[in-house]
């Protein structure tokens, strides 16, 4: 069995190096003083913590569209001016709140999409304090900004991709993945077509509890939960390109943190859709007002941009859809 993955190994490594030298000139415009610029704003007091419904949540939508419009990336098809319309109940209250989903369309497969997403909200303010969220989720925020940019540049240029790719921002997280199971239950494009969830949820900062020197990693769930094919592609892609430390601490069936369970991707491995969960781990600063931008990891929050960005330039331009293996 061994030598039958180190084989498949090998060829998605051989197949794919050209692929990751035209990735790279569109990598490199994930910047990271541009990273710390969109955050600085996101996770302003201006936006009061995003909280579900909020005006701050209102403002951050608008953020995010004036993002898109500004970049010339399409809104998705069934939005309303990029956004989704998103009907909650939370504690007997409804709620009115948006998804906002942006799209760069395929070029030979545009009916097969790639869904990247990162949750918009945050938890608001709490006795007069405002919670920022600068790493929940204002890291996943701006890192996906960047990628959807990166992908716009290259289709610009002529280098369009061969799937498409669906930049998903989700409401209602903190509230129960609200958001992404409305959107997983009313999709903007096919369930059945969606070929991979890739889920940016804490990427900026460090797991002071983590038992290593090597600063440059990140926590990977998922990757091998329902696509064999999924994980060593993920592998492959790092190793030629930005070879971060790829930890899975936290893939574990047994873990006890579940955190396989407690993000957005969840929605979509729930409809044996595969996933993969990008995570920082948890640190003093969550779901407290002191996540605030000035603690943010940039040079790290940059790499890991990037590794999404190429592990889905991967999935997007391969021949063949993803193989679903061990759907639950």
């Amino acid at each position: 069995m061994k030598k039958i993955i180190t084989l498949s190994f090998l060829f998605i490594f051989s197949m794919s190096a050209a692929q990751w030298e035209n990735a790279k000139p569109f990598a490199e415009t994930i910047d990271q003083e541009d990273l710390r610029k969109l955050l600085y704003v996101y996770a302003s007091d201006y936006f009061q913590g995003r909280d579900t419904g909020s005006e701050g949540q209102k403002r951050a939508v608008n953020f995010l569209k004036e993002f898109y419009q500004a970049r010339n990336i399409s809104a998705a098809s069934g939005t309303e001016d990029y956004f989704q319309k998103v009907e909650l109940t939370i504690r007997g209250k409804e709620i009115k709140s948006e998804n906002v989903v942006a799209i760069v369309e395929g070029s030979t497969i545009p009916d097969e999409y790639i869904v990247i997403s990162s949750h918009l909200d945050h938890v608001g303010m709490k006795d007069g304090e405002i919670y920022n969220g600068a790493d929940d989720d204002g890291s996943g925020t701006v890192a996906l900004l960047e990628i959807a940019e990166a992908f716009q540049k290259a289709a610009d240029a002529g280098l369009q991709p061969k799937r498409s790719l669906v930049f998903l921002h989700v409401t209602g997280e903190e509230k129960g993945l609200l958001g992404s199971k409305y959107y997983t239950d009313n999709p903007l494009y096919p369930i059945a077509n969606t070929v991979a969830n890739l889920n940016i949820d804490m990427v900026g900062r460090i797991d002071p509890k983590r038992d290593s020197e090597n600063r440059n990693y990140i926590y990977l769930i998922g990757s091998d939960r329902l696509s064999t094919e999924l994980h060593e592609i993920s592998e492959a892609v790092n190793k030629a390109t930005t070879k971060i430390e790829l930890d899975y601490t936290y893939n574990a069936e047994n873990d006890p943190n579940r955190f396989y369970f407690r993000s957005d991707h969840y929605n979509f491995a729930k409809n044996n859709i595969p996933v993969i969960f990008y995570f920082n781990g948890t640190h003093d600063d969550y779901h407290r007002p002191s996540d605030t931008v000035e603690k943010i990891e940039y040079d790290l929050l940059t790499e890991r941009a990037k590794l999404i960005f190429y592990t889905a330039w991967e999935v997007a331009n391969r021949e063949s859809k993803l193989v679903v293996d061990k759907a639950k």
